[in-house]
């Protein structure tokens, strides 16, 4: 064991590395309740239930997905990168492709399907890389940045923070509502803890605000600490019906692909590199055994999409465990069993609320708008296309249009301003596929 995963070389031990698979489940735990809630629309009132899926059936397949990318990761890969299904992406597939679109989320699993074949198919054949490379940096960076946006605003619009106006569209809540206070109290305490460098800081404020919650009578007291895992029948397989329905094959459905496709190629390669470069891995700007690590996540997201969940993902919470010391594979393995273990305990979990949960996704969006830094804001050819990229993410409530919106400014402004050349012919395909795309809505 100790062989295979080169503990000798990388100068780690199995103290180091359960420690830091541990670390590292830790920090990204609050997807086992996030992703639940998201896809379920719980926090929607009055949602046919043709349109809703299956709580228990949704956190079975968040946990199996997760734990089988972190099992391949550690494995085949051999390095101390976590999965789970992504924040984000599961937004999208909720908030845009079932709620605003009205697909059924029969379909939006076969959409995670396909882009993950797809996905799959691309690595395998080195097209991944060339199409990445299409795509020039700014866009790939206003990506990240709008979905941070789009995921805060969620998490506002959750917690009651932020709420619906008809006078300016949307306004300040009632901060005097007791659910809105809890949420309010769940940020204040999860900053405190990220502010101090604790590691865990998401999931542990997330514990004490759904304990806080609890005290309050805001939160239900859970019926049980642990119990058998829910049947993941309602979910199983049921996106091989979409293949079936005429109503899948639409261009709308296309741009959905697409954009599960485009985010988990930006997604996962850039938490490749920020953890690959933390943990020492990267020589000369190569790493090694890249192509294993993202054959990992698209596996994975094959396996989620069968059980029900939306596109699995790396997770940047890893560096929280190559921090702790984690070096190797082994501590994916670690991560993984984790949320095996985590099967167990969905009484735990199942009390939980918007509330509770409307921190974490604020925080996230936080972490995720970094990237803002990066871009060349004083090149204006620039800015206009990262700018509608990022800002029509959560005014439209829409990855998907986001990037359309960008991807067809982008080699127009770059035309105006003399550099078509510049611009790979893969641009000028995508801006037509979304112009078709956009003119279908």
């Amino acid at each position: 064991m100790k062989k295979y995963f080169q503990f000798n070389e990388l100068g780690t031990n199995y103290k180091r590395e359960i420690l830091g698979g541990l670390t590292t489940f830790l920090a990204m735990a609050y997807i086992l309740v996030v992703n639940p809630l998201t896809l379920t629309l719980k926090d929607v009132p009055d949602l046919p239930s043709a349109l809703r899926m299956d709580y228990g059936s949704v956190f079975v397949a968040t946990a199996v997905s997760a734990a089988i990318g972190c099992f391949i990761m550690g494995i085949i890969a051999r390095y101390p990168l976590a999965l789970a299904p992504g924040l984000g992406l599961n937004a999208f597939f909720a908030y845009t492709v079932i709620l605003t679109n009205g697909s059924p989320w029969q379909h939006a699993l076969a959409a995670v399907f396909v882009s993950s074949m797809f996905f799959l198919i691309l690595t395998l054949t080195g097209l991944r890389e060339k199409l990445i490379n299409a795509i020039p940096m700014e866009l790939k960076l206003a990506v990240g940045a709008g979905i941070g946006l789009f995921v805060a605003f969620i998490g506002l619009k959750n917690a009651g923070i932020v709420v619906a106006s008809e006078a300016t569209m949307v306004g300040l809540g009632d901060l005097k509502d007791p659910e809105v206070l809890l949420a309010i109290f769940g940020i204040v305490v999860t900053v405190i803890f990220l502010v101090r460098g604790m590691k865990a800081g998401v999931f542990i404020g997330m514990a004490i605000t759904a304990i806080a919650g609890m005290i309050f009578g805001l939160v239900d007291l859970p019926e049980a600490v642990f119990d058998m895992p829910p049947s993941v029948e309602p979910t199983f397989g049921a996106l091989f019906t979409a293949f079936g329905d005429p109503s899948f094959y639409t261009l709308t459905m296309l741009s959905v692909i697409l954009s599960f496709l485009f985010v988990d190629f930006f997604d996962n390669a850039g938490t490749l590199m920020a953890v690959a470069n933390q943990a020492g891995f990267v020589k000369d700007n190569r790493l090694p055994r890249a192509g294993k690590a993202l054959i990992s996540d698209s596996i994975a997201s094959v396996i989620g999409s069968i059980f029900g969940t939306s596109t699995v993902t790396s997770y940047v919470e890893s560096t929280a465990g190559v921090g702790a010391g984690a070096r190797s594979g082994f501590a994916s393995i670690v991560t993984g069993i984790c949320f095996l273990l985590s099967l167990f305990f969905l009484p735990l979990l199942v009390v939980v609320t918007s509330a509770v949960t409307a921190p974490a996704l604020i925080i996230v969006g936080i972490l995720m708008v970094s990237s803002l830094g990066q871009i060349e804001w004083n090149k204006f050819e620039v800015a206009v296309p990262a700018f509608f990229t990022m800002l029509m993410m959560p005014l439209t409530s829409s990855i998907a249009t986001g990037i359309a919106v960008g991807f067809i400014f982008y080699p127009l402004t770059m035309i105006l301003k003399g550099k078509a050349k510049e611009v790979s012919p893969v641009m000028y395909v995508f801006g037509v596929i979304f112009l078709l795309y956009l003119a279908t809505l």
